[in-house]
C-alpha cells in the first residue's frame, strides 16, 4: 500500500494515499512549504458567483492573507471581492508565486505553458484538475506542482495552519 507522511509536526504519522482520494502524493511538508512561501496567487477560473466553489476558495485564501489575482475571461466580470479581474495570466502586471487552476483538465497544459511564461513558482490543479504532461512541463521548467488538491482544504488541515490563527 502506498503511504506518505502528512505533517512535519507529526513525523511518525502516515496516511495511505488512497485514504485521501487523490491519485497524487507529496513528500512530508511539500504542500505546507508551498502554502507558507507563496504570497501572490493567480486563480484561473475565478468566479464572481458566490455559490461557486472557486469563489469560496478565493474568499478564504484572500481573507487568510494571500494576495489573490482572479483570472476570468468574461468581459462582464471586472471585479471579484474588490479585486481587479484579469482576462489571462499574460495580462497580470506583477509577479505571481502560484497559479491555481479551476478549469477543465484538458485546459491545464495550456495554462501550464502560461504559468511557465510568466515565471510562476507553483502550478496547482484544483480537485479533479490534473494532467501528467502539464505537470511534467511545469516541473521541467522549475515549478513546484500540486495536482488534484484544494489549497483551502490543505490550508486548514487540523495539524497545521501556515498563516494566521484565523477562524473562517
Amino acid at each position: 500500500m502506498n503511504s506518505r507522511r502528512i505533517s512535519p509536526n507529526r513525523r511518525n504519522t502516515t496516511v495511505p494515499a488512497e485514504a485521501e482520494g487523490s491519485r497524487y502524493t507529496y513528500p512530508a511538508g511539500y504542500i505546507e512549504d508551498i502554502l507558507r512561501s507563496v504570497k501572490t496567487i493567480a486563480m484561473v477560473g475565478a468566479s464572481a458567483d458566490k455559490t461557486k466553489f472557486s469563489y469560496g476558495v478565493l474568499r478564504v485564501l484572500h481573507e487568510t492573507g494571500y494576495d489573490m489575482i482572479p483570472i476570468n475571461p468574461n468581459p462582464k466580470v471586472s471585479e471579484i471581492r474588490g479585486l481587479k479581474v484579469f482576462n489571462s495570466l499574460e495580462e497580470i502586471d506583477r509577479p505571481v508565486d502560484m497559479v491555481e487552476v479551476f478549469r477543465r483538465p484538458e485546459e491545464l497544459y495550456s495554462i501550464a505553458e502560461q504559468a511557465v511564461a510568466i515565471k510562476a513558482k507553483v502550478l496547482w490543479g484544483q480537485i479533479g484538475v490534473y494532467d501528467d504532461e502539464a505537470a511534467k512541463l511545469a516541473r521541467d521548467a522549475g515549478l513546484k506542482v500540486v495536482m488534484d488538491r484544494c489549497p483551502k482544504i490543505e490550508l486548514f488541515r487540523p495539524f497545521w495552519k501556515p498563516r494566521l490563527d484565523l477562524e473562517i
